[in-house]
């Protein structure tokens, strides 16, 4: 993005308050999450067999209170946060690769290829991801990296159909001409000239895609097939709480964790219509 281009769109993305407040709470969250070790007051994993330090409440020694084994809240939500959002860049990664490959081969090529392609996405999108997702953990029982790559490979269908989209226009136009009347290969001019053009849309659709992948695996967590201890994340640590909640004990070991995944995905589907408005405005017909 040329330097005026640049300007033009930090003035625009700013002009969005809800979208710039969105983007500076998730640079405070990624930047705690990223020095977890700085800002943790107690060690994240210790449980305390003193019974007085079990389920305390908010206080200048425990911020966020202790849970049910006398585990800091604070300190572990500083270190979910790493496990959450880690998941959530990887899932988005691995999306956008799939997502962006297959959309671009079938929007290019279109013909048999393209309905086949595009046969195979509907017939993925016909399955619901949760249950898809579920199984799929239940069977392989992964690590974080795999309930990223579960998620990913389960995620990147609308990814494809927009990029597909967008690529069934492009190749009309003028500039690929051009570029087949060079002599160009098909590798260049989707690599090199088309996928510059969608750039755009792959990324205010990436940003969607991290607050939903938080939502899946948090659900995962929750439901206990996502990360196993000693790992935890935000889903984790609401899922040891339910049952300390329904006994009418310790909501804070509840609300924080909750709270923390509230705001978070809120503030991605925020700052994406920020980056999608700042673009172009007329991105809202594509991605919503």
């Amino acid at each position: 993005m040329k330097s005026g281009l640049l300007y033009d769109f930090v003035r625009a993305f700013q002009k969005n308050r809800l979208a710039f407040l969105a983007g500076c709470i998730l640079v405070v969250i990624i930047f705690f999450a990223v020095f977890a070790p700085f800002f943790a007051t107690h060690n994240p994993t210790y449980i305390s067999l003193d019974r007085e330090q079990i389920k305390l409440p908010p206080t200048a020694s425990h911020f966020f209170g202790t849970d049910n084994l006398g585990r800091d809240i604070w300190s572990r939500m500083l270190f979910g946060a790493r496990i959450s959002l880690l998941i959530g860049f990887l899932t988005m990664i691995i999306t956008v690769i799939l997502g962006v490959a297959i959309g671009a081969v079938s929007g290019f090529y279109g013909g048999k290829l393209d309905f086949i392609m595009m046969r195979f996405v509907d017939i993925l999108l016909s399955l619901p991801t949760i249950f898809l997702v579920i199984i799929l953990a239940a069977f392989f029982k992964p690590n974080f990296f795999g309930i990223a790559a579960i998620i990913g490979m389960t995620s990147w269908m609308r990814t494809a159909r927009l990029v597909r989209g967008q690529f069934l226009s492009l190749k009309e136009e003028e500039f690929v001409a051009a570029a087949r009347a060079l002599g160009y290969s098909d590798c260049r001019i989707i690599v090199f000239h088309l996928l510059p053009n969608v750039r755009p849309l792959i990324i205010v659709d990436a940003t969607l895609l991290i607050a939903q992948a938080v939502l899946l695996e948090s659900a995962l967590s929750f439901l206990g097939f996502g990360v196993q201890p000693p790992q935890f994340s935000w889903g984790s640590m609401l899922s040891a709480s339910q049952h300390i909640v329904f006994l009418g004990e310790a909501p804070w070991t509840a609300f924080f964790p909750g709270t923390a995944i509230f705001i978070t995905v809120l503030c991605f589907n925020f700052f994406s219509e920020g980056l999608r408005d700042a673009w172009d405005p007329k991105l809202k017909n594509i991605v919503c």
